[in-house]
């Protein structure tokens, strides 16, 4: 099944690649009309609810489901001692461990909140219902509960995360001036809109799972995998997602208990994973400790960076947050090191949240250069634009392109910073104290392959068909505009169909790798469907331009004609109709013309084992961020208030300004939660997530966000991307929270280091 979004019509310039087209498929998700994966009509459907462990470690002794069974509606009860037939499968680069079962609903108990049951009855009450009455006994061991526990430990050395260069130990030591301090970020949760959840159909030997996908290709061969499948043979339909932020980029425990039972029934099995499950299923931002010292000249000249970064993980996987992944780049330094570790915990694994890796990074450094700043009496603008890095000193690269001293520049004259008093406690409004504080931001641009189709059909539209997925970011929209500039089609004469894994295929949406890649793909596809369409016209029995003597002709505006002027104008549906051509379909993709075989291809689709670094060729590319923001205190009681915002942004060439403007947007509002509201609270006791709703895990509202204002210092960047682009989705929360921390400071003369930062720490 696939959706075909409503067509928007606008003036010429908005159609093109650059134009502030509204998105396609917004009046569709306005009025309810977009259908989500959970809200697809499928006859004879059993519902499956979750039951979860209460203890951090251990062992399930036994699981009586008398009771459950006993209930009404129930159909089947799946526990440990159930054997689903499943196998391990391979991981995102596709590499595969060896051939081992895979147990979605384990004996061993690695965490709180761990499934290790599940119920099937005729409706989603009577499954939730009849999980209450399933008892579980334990065997408890003693856990970790958090990556502060004396008993976690240092953890492990990442050995492939440790950087370095010159003599970073001697130069702090012999720098004049010096800095170290501990900062420390919390578990933090997606929170998307959208719960997790799956729809999962057998007809005979092949499966078609409804799931939010941010990568249906992916997804559909770790389940293939998983069920001893040909990839073939398994569907992934997704054509709308209520925001993932990374957290729906592979299929997790739950999706394969649906799956099974629903084979095991012989009917399709519908899980809704409830929102106080969301926090346990899969893994969000982990907590992160890092200890960062600086060593600069009396001129604020940078002479030493030392970093050391500890994360927790799970248990049973090492998984990084890297908070190493900033701190080297964003500053010229010639002696640099830096260290990662990973503490286990029993915890759910931590998981990509958006800006994984850079964003814990620059809470850090640019905290640290705060503190540099203040320690040197220097103006924090002054001190980054000194040391500001003119090629990127980890790789030894230049960059791409860099406006960061752009971004720095022109946002701080949006804002007004030549006004800042620089002293702490300075700046008042009566009994509100005013700060003012930087915050810098980056993120690799990761480059990966993907196709698409583009279909012109007898009726003179024209389709794009790619297996991409839009959750929210605008990839409707821009790839109609990259295809109607690149055939010469208005935008109003084009429809966009994704999200399913039959369709050509795709990149993850994650990484803000999907738009440049996809783009990529589409306009490829659609020069050499603009092409196709002229040799047609010009050989074609049939055509009125073959006898014209012309040797060629141009598509503008839907329509084809000698480029000279003179001689027939034909629209798209009058050429095929003269050609006698129901629909003319080219699929391109955007491999290396030497690694186009069909192995080539689906490992391109299915895996991440093609993705390119940023420092994979000659250069080194990035987006870059600088954040300037305002926070107005009550002296009296603590509250904090984001009043004002302008960032600048160099993301290179920009797709569709609006849809980007709301990405940065979207991701500095997640930015300010991050810094002054969210917490995930661990119990202590038994290692239970306690705040695991949207009541209590607090996350920003409208009431919370002040006006923001942005501004793009970009240029193409055509080593980035075919048409310049740069990724944007995850550079807007990175460098936010360390700005409102520098501007709290600034504010209140108090430096907070651990976030949030909540009334009670300014106290």
């Amino acid at each position: 099944m696939t959706i075909m979004p409503p067509r928007k019509h606008g003036d010429a310039s908005d159609g093109m690649v650059g134009g502030r087209l509204t998105r396609f498929e917004g009046s569709l998700k306005l009025t309810g009309a977009a259908t989500y994966a959970l809200e697809y009509p499928i006859d004879n459907l059993a519902h499956a609810a979750l039951v979860q462990s209460t203890i951090a470690a251990g062992r399930v002794v036994s699981v009586d489901v008398t009771r459950a069974l006993a209930s009404p509606g129930v159909l089947m009860v799946l526990t440990p001692e159930d054997d689903l037939g499943l196998r391990v499968s391979a991981d995102w680069q596709g590499n595969r461990p060896e051939d081992k079962p895979y147990h979605p609903l384990p004996r061993e108990v690695q965490f709180n909140g761990q499934s290790i049951a599940a119920v099937i009855a005729e409706s989603r009450e009577q499954a939730t219902e009849a999980a209450k009455l399933v008892v579980v006994t334990y065997e408890e061991t003693s856990p970790v509960m958090s990556i502060d526990d004396p008993a976690a430990g240092e953890g492990k050395l990442m050995d492939n995360l440790t950087i370095g260069w010159g003599d970073a130990e001697a130069a702090l030591a012999e720098s004049p001036v010096r800095i170290e301090s501990e900062y420390s970020t919390p578990r933090e949760y997606h929170c998307a809109m959208e719960p997790h959840g799956l729809t999962a159909k057998w007809d005979g030997d092949e499966l078609t799972i409804w799931e939010p996908s941010q990568w249906s290709h992916g997804m559909a061969r770790m389940y293939a995998e998983w069920f001893a499948m040909d990839y073939e043979k398994v569907r992934i339909i997704s054509p709308y997602i209520g925001g993932g932020f990374g957290s729906k980029g592979q299929p997790l425990a739950y999706g394969a208990v649906a799956v099974a039972a629903a084979r095991k029934l012989g009917r399709p099995v519908q899980l809704a994973v409830t929102r106080p499950q969301n926090f346990t299923s899969y893994g969000g931002r982990a907590a992160t400790r890092q200890t960062i010292a600086l060593g600069a000249s009396e001129d604020g000249v940078l002479q030493a960076i030392v970093h050391r970064g500890r994360t927790e993980t799970s248990v049973y996987m090492d998984y990084p947050e890297q908070t190493g992944a900033a701190t080297p780049i964003l500053y010229k330094v010639e002696n640099f090191s830096s260290q990662s570790r990973v503490v286990p915990v029993n915890t759910v694994t931590p998981g990509a949240l958006r800006g994984p890796g850079k964003n814990p990074s620059a809470y850090g450094i640019e905290s640290a250069m705060e503190e540099l700043a203040y320690k040197l009496d220097m103006d924090p603008l002054e001190l980054r634009l000194k040391n500001y890095a003119d090629h990127d000193y980890q790789s030894g690269k230049p960059w791409s392109t860099r406006m960061l001293r752009e971004a720095l520049t022109q946002g701080a004259a949006a804002f007004g910073w030549e006004k800042r008093s620089h002293q702490p406690r300075s700046m008042r409004d009566g009994k509100t104290l005013i700060g003012w504080g930087i915050g810098c931001g980056t993120f690799p641009v990761i480059r990966a392959p993907s196709e698409a189709m583009i279909r012109v059909l007898a009726n003179g539209r024209v389709e794009v068909v790619s297996g991409s997925i839009d959750m929210g970011q605008g990839t409707y929209t821009i790839l109609a505009q990259t295809a109607a500039e690149a055939l010469g089609v208005p935008v109003s004469q084009v429809d966009v169909l994704l999200g399913d894994s039959r369709m050509p295929g795709s990149s993850i949406a994650g990484g803000s790798m999907l738009a440049g890649s996809i783009t990529g793909a589409v306009h490829k596809a659609a020069i050499a469907a603009r092409d196709e369409l002229i040799g047609l016209a010009l050989n074609e029995t049939g055509s009125p331009f073959r006898d014209t003597g012309a040797n060629t002709l141009s598509l503008v505006g839907g329509r084809i004609e000698a480029s000279r002027g003179g001689g027939p104008s034909l629209s798209l549906q009058e050429l095929m109709q003269a050609l006698g051509r129901d629909e003319l379909e080219i699929r391109r993709n955007t491999l290396a013309e030497n690694a186009q075989s069909p192995d080539d291809q689906k490992q391109a689709w299915t895996t991440m084992s093609k993705v390119q670094g940023p420092t994979s060729g000659d250069l080194s590319m990035h987006s870059w961020a600088a954040h300037f923001v305002e926070v107005r205190i009550d002296e009296d009681f603590g509250t904090i208030r984001v009043s004002r915002m302008v960032s600048a942004f160099d993301c290179g060439r920009l797709y569709n300004p609006k849809l980007v403007e709301s990405q940065w947007k979207g991701g500095i509002i997640m930015g300010i939660g991050q810094a002054l509201l969210e917490e995930g609270v661990v119990d202590p006791r038994n290692g239970r997530t306690i705040n695991s709703n949207m009541a209590d895990y607090l996350v920003p509202t409208n009431a919370d966000i002040p006006d923001i204002e942005l501004i793009s210092v970009g240029v193409p960047d055509l080593d980035a991307s075919t048409l310049g682009g740069k990724g944007v989705g995850e550079v807007g929360i990175v460098g936010v929270a360390p700005a409102i921390a520098n501007a709290v400071f600034h504010a209140t003369g108090k430096r907070i280091r651990d976030l949030p930062i909540t009334l009670e720490k300014l106290m």
